[in-house]
């Protein structure tokens, strides 16, 4: 039987065996695990903590990168940004929890590539966040069948964002995420590439503009239905008629729960947490 190209059928396995190393899926990205869970994940296509970081103004480029270059043998990256006072260790543990999620869930979906796995293999920043494979899968899923019952169709996810040039509603009502994409899509850049814009994780804007399309506020992809065609009984779905024509609202998004299975359980982190959520959000 040839070997699984699917993380989730490879992860389980790596966490049965507590195993410390990194799991390449070719130029997808590369996922790292510290004794059968996952610290860190990076992925390509989605902004990770360096370009989160920098994008939002918290932290120059070069000077991540010189933390990065001395920090690479040692893997203590993340101590060395908390000991200078670059960071907080809540703003540090949050930017890993929101990029390990955003990579993991954009890696699950790459085919093709076998993933090869790495022993002893280490990310530069070394652990900040602990996910139980299973509770990170959990996770993925519930992320993937939330932006399928917004908008039931991934035609939105790789193409440019575009706004309708004119709203029929005297009134629009938009999140801070829809808000950003509405203000900086140019009917070119992409959901993804947005992100990287923005300085926000992919995900949060990928949901954004599914629910702007869901409420009528994008122009409709090329490949439209014929007219006659029922729409889709989907869940949660915003049709562009279903709301009063005074007033078209998008739907908001949650923010993004800390992982059940994580080890950081006393109330202080989650404080921490929460305190980086306002200073980087």
């Amino acid at each position: 039987m040839a070997p699984s190209t699917r993380l989730d059928a490879v992860l389980p396995g790596l966490a049965d065996g507590r195993a410390t190393g990194s799991l390449r899926v070719g130029r997808a990205g590369t996922i790292y695990l510290t004794a059968g869970r996952v610290s860190y994940a990076e992925s390509a296509g989605v902004p990770g903590v360096e370009d989160l970081l920098a994008s939002s103004g918290r932290i120059a480029a070069t000077t991540l990168g010189s933390i990065r270059r001395e920090a690479a043998e040692r893997a203590d990256g993340g101590e060395t940004l908390v000991r200078q006072g670059l960071l907080t260790r809540g703003e540090l543990q949050f930017c890993v929890l929101g990029a390990t999620l955003d990579a993991a869930f954009f890696l699950l979906s790459a085919t093709g590539t076998r993933p090869r796995f790495r022993e002893g293999d280490r990310h530069w920043l070394g652990p900040q966040w602990y996910f139980d494979v299973a509770g990170l899968l959990r996770e993925c899923r519930r992320r993937r069948l939330r932006l399928d019952r917004t908008w039931p169709s991934p035609d939105l996810d790789t193409r440019p964002v575009a706004p309708i040039p004119r709203v029929s509603a005297d009134r629009v009502v938009l999140t801070a995420v829809q808000w950003e994409v509405v203000v900086h899509a140019d009917a070119v850049a992409t959901p993804a590439e947005l992100a990287r814009r923005l300085g926000r994780p992919a995900y949060p804007v990928l949901l954004a503009v599914r629910q702007l399309a869901a409420a009528g506020l994008l122009t409709p992809p090329p490949a439209a239905p014929p007219p006659d065609a029922p729409p889709p009984d989907v869940p949660g779905a915003v049709p562009p008629g279903a709301l009063p024509r005074r007033e078209r609202r998008a739907v908001r998004p949650e923010g993004v729960p800390p992982p059940h299975d994580a080890d950081a359980t006393d109330v202080g982190v989650l404080i921490r947490l929460r305190d980086a959520l306002e200073r980087l959000l």
